[in-house]
C-alpha cells in the first residue's frame, strides 16, 4: 500500500459515522476481501490500522491489500448482522469464515400446499408454503434420511399431473413405496394423514406417531381389517428400531442442538447433533473455510450466525463448545427467526458438557476423514506420487509404497508392521504383522533388521510367483524413524537377495526425511500432497503395529495372571476367556457364575477366587 493510498484510506476511516453498522473491505481491483460489523463503525474499522496492539495472523496479512472501505448505517446491532450475513454469503471474501458452499445445501421439500403432496429433495429454500427440513450437509445425507422414511410412510415423489386419468401406476407402488394416489388407491384424507406422520416423525415426535398408528391398528383389528393392521404392525416395529437408535445414551431432556468443531488450519469442521425429545434424531457435518488462526469463539460465533440463517427450523436450545461473541444479540435474532424464546449455553459440567465432548470428537474424526478424503482424492494423489518421485530422484513412479514400524514396552510383545499403498491407497490384503522372535529387550534398530529380515527372506528373485505377494517388490520402502533406523535396514538389505530399492525414513519430531549416504534431511512444506502421502503410510504403519501389540500384550497380560492357578490348563483357560473376557471380570465373579463355565468344579473354582 503506498503512501497516497495510505493517507486517503487514514483520512476516510476518520470520517467514518460512530452508529452501528456494516464495513466492507476492499481490495486494490475493487473485489470485496472481507465484510464485518460493529456496533461503532468508527473505532472498529480504525482497530485494523493500530499498529500499537498486537495484531492476529487474518489482520496482518489482510489490512496491506485493503485498497478502500465501504460501510451500510443500521438502526441496530441486529440489522447489522443480518447484513453481514447476507453480504458474506453474496460475495463470499477471502478474509471471512464462510461455510463451504452453503448456497448448494440440499433441503427436503414437502409440497403440503398440494392436494397429495410430494416428498422431494430440493437446493432452493421458497416462500411457496412447503415444509423444508435442513439443510443437510450433502445429497447422499438426504438422501438416506428419505430411504428409511419412505419404507415407513410410503409417498409419492412424482411430478405427475394427478388431475389426468392414469390407469397404471408405476413400479414403486408394487414394491410398496408409493400408495399410488394417482390411481386412487388411496383416499386424499389417508394420503395426508400419512404425510402428517410423516412431518412428524421428521421433527423428531415419533412416540406421537407410534401412539396414533397403534390407535389405528387397534381400530383396523376392530373393523376386521386384518391386512392393513399388519401394515401398520410393520411400520410400528420400523419406528422403534429408528427410536431405539437414536437413544444414543442420551440423558438430556426436551428439543435442542449441540455443536462442536475441530479446526486445523485453514479448515474448521463443525458436527451438530438435532435433539428432539430427548433422542438424537440426526446429526450433519459442515465444512468452514477461511478459519486460519480464529480463536475458537470467533469460529464458532460466525458457524451459528451462517448455519441458523438457512436453518428451515430453530431448537429452543442451542448447546455449543464454545461461547460465542454478541451472545445476546444472536439469540434475540434467533428468538424473532422461531417465534419462541431460543437460549445458547456452553457447559461447563455435567450431562450437556459430556454430550458437548461426544459431540467434539465425532467433529475431530470428521476432520481426519475429510483430510484422508482430500489426500486420496485422485488429483491429488497422482500430484503427490510425481512429486515424491522427482524429490527422491526414483527412476520410477512410487506406484507401491511399503510402510513399517515397530512396537513394545520395554521390549516385551514386541511386534513389526508392514503395510502397502498401491497407487497411493491403502492395500490391505496385503498387510503383514510380525512378532519379535529374536529380542526379549528393547532395541527398534534390530528389531526393525529382524522384521526386513523375514520379509525379503521371503522373496526368491528366480521364482516369480505372482499369486504370491510377498513376491511383489515395492517402489519405494518407508521406515518410521530417522538416520539410525535408516542405517540398520540398509545394512541388513546387503544380505538379502533384493536388487536396489529406494529406502527413506521419516522421522515424526521435524517430519524429516532422510535417505541413505546424505546427512541432510529433505524437508517439505507441510500443505506438500507428498510429505502428507508419506505421512499417512508412516501413521497407518504405526497405527498397524500398535494395533497388534495391544492385543498380543492384553492376551499374554490375561493369560499369565491364569498360569498360577493349579489346575489351569489351556483348555480352560480358553473357556474361561470366552466366558468372562478379563481377569477383572473373572475376580468379581462369585462361585456359582465360575462353576457355570464348563471345566471348572467347586476345588478348582475356590482355587480361581484364591489365586486371583
Amino acid at each position: 500500500m503506498d503512501n497516497t493510498i495510505n493517507s486517503l484510506l487514514t483520512e476516510k476511516v476518520e470520517r467514518l459515522p460512530e452508529n452501528p453498522g456494516v464495513y466492507i473491505m476492499r481490495d486494490c481491483d475493487g473485489g470485496i476481501i472481507y465484510v464485518g460489523k460493529a456496533v461503532n463503525l468508527k473505532n472498529r474499522v480504525r482497530s485494523y490500522f493500530n499498529n500499537s496492539q498486537e495484531q492476529s495472523f487474518k489482520i496482518t496479512h489482510m489490512v496491506p491489500r485493503i485498497n478502500d472501505i465501504d460501510y451500510f448505517i443500521t438502526a441496530s446491532e441486529e440489522e447489522a448482522l443480518i447484513l453481514e450475513l447476507n453480504l458474506i454469503k453474496r460475495h463470499k471474501p477471502y478474509y471471512n469464515i464462510r461455510l463451504k458452499d452453503d448456497k448448494t445445501f440440499p433441503y427436503l421439500k414437502i409440497s403440503t400446499n398440494e392436494e397429495y403432496p410430494q416428498v422431494q429433495i430440493t437446493r432452493r429454500l421458497e416462500d411457496d408454503g412447503a415444509r423444508y427440513f435442513g439443510p443437510f450437509s450433502s445429497a447422499y445425507s438426504v438422501r438416506q434420511t428419505l430411504k428409511i422414511i419412505k419404507d415407513i410412510f410410503p409417498f409419492r415423489s412424482c411430478s405427475k399431473d394427478l388431475s389426468k386419468k392414469i390407469t397404471r401406476p408405476c413400479l414403486e407402488y408394487y414394491i410398496h413405496k408409493c400408495p399410488a394416489p394417482c390411481i386412487k388407491a388411496i383416499s386424499k384424507q389417508e394420503y395426508n394423514e400419512s404425510i402428517k406422520k410423516l412431518i412428524l416423525f421428521l421433527e423428531g415426535k415419533q412416540d406421537k406417531v407410534v401412539r396414533q398408528l397403534e390407535n389405528n391398528m387397534k381400530e383396523a383389528v376392530s373393523k376386521l381389517e386384518y391386512e392393513k393392521a399388519a401394515v401398520l404392525r410393520d411400520r410400528i416395529k420400523a419406528i422403534k428400531e429408528v427410536i431405539n437408535w437414536q437413544k444414543l445414551a442420551v440423558t438430556v431432556k426436551g428439543e435442542q442442538d449441540v455443536i462442536a468443531f475441530a479446526q486445523e488450519k485453514d479448515t474448521a469442521y463443525a458436527q451438530i447433533f438435532f435433539i428432539r425429545a430427548g433422542k438424537i434424531i440426526g446429526r450433519e457435518g459442515f465444512t468452514m473455510q477461511g478459519a486460519q488462526s480464529e480463536e475458537p469463539m470467533q469460529v464458532m460465533t460466525d458457524f451459528v450466525k451462517q448455519f441458523y440463517s438457512s436453518a428451515t427450523y430453530i431448537p429452543s436450545l442451542i448447546v455449543l463448545q464454545y461461547p460465542i461473541l454478541d451472545k445476546t444479540i444472536i439469540e434475540s435474532w434467533l428468538s424473532k427467526k422461531k417465534g419462541n424464546a431460543v437460549k445458547i449455553q456452553s457447559p461447563s459440567r455435567g450431562n450437556k458438557k459430556q454430550l458437548v465432548d461426544t459431540v467434539s470428537i465425532n467433529a475431530r474424526r470428521g476432520l481426519e476423514e475429510l483430510k484422508i478424503k482430500r489426500i486420496s482424492s485422485q488429483n491429488n494423489i497422482d500430484t503427490a506420487l510425481n512429486e515424491i518421485q522427482q524429490v527422491l530422484k526414483m527412476p520410477v513412479l512410487p506406484l507401491r509404497i511399503e510402510g513399517y514400524d515397530i512396537s513394545n514396552i520395554q521390549g516385551k510383545d514386541a511386534v513389526g508392521s508392514m503395510v502397502v499403498f498401491e497407487k497411493g491407497r491403502p492395500k490391505t490384503a496385503h498387510y503383514r504383522r510380525f512378532r519379535i522372535k529374536t529380542l526379549q529387550k528393547p532395541n527398534d534398530f534390530a528389531m526393525m533388521q529382524e522384521v526386513i529380515k523375514r520379509r525379503f527372506g521371503r522373496y526368491n528373485k528366480n521364482k516369480q510367483d505372482t499369486a504370491d505377494t510377498w513376491k511383489i517388490m515395492p517402489d519405494l520402502m518407508l521406515i518410521d524413524g530417522g538416520k539410525g533406523q535408516l542405517s540398520s535396514v540398509i545394512e541388513i538389505l546387503k544380505n538379502t537377495d533384493v536388487e536396489s530399492l529406494t529406502v527413506i525414513g521419516l522421522a515424526k519430531e521435524n517430519e524429516e526425511i532422510f535417505t541413505p549416504g546424505i546427512s541432510e534431511p529433505i524437508v517439505l512444506p507441510k500443505s506438500s500432497p507428498a510429505l502428507q502421502l508419506l505421512q499417512r503410510v508412516r501413521d497407518e504403519a504405526h497405527r498397524f503395529a500398535v494395533g497388534y501389540h495391544h492385543n498380543l500384550h492384553k492376551k499374554q497380560t490375561f493369560v499369565s495372571s491364569l498360569d498360577g492357578v493349579p489346575g489351569i490348563g489351556p483348555a480352560r483357560k480358553k473357556a474361561l476367556i470366552k466366558r468372562f473376557g478379563s481377569v477383572a471380570e473373572i475376580k468379581s465373579a462369585n462361585i456359582e457364575e465360575l462353576l457355570s463355565v464348563k471345566g471348572i468344579n467347586l476345588p478348582l473354582a475356590q482355587k480361581i477366587k484364591e489365586y486371583l
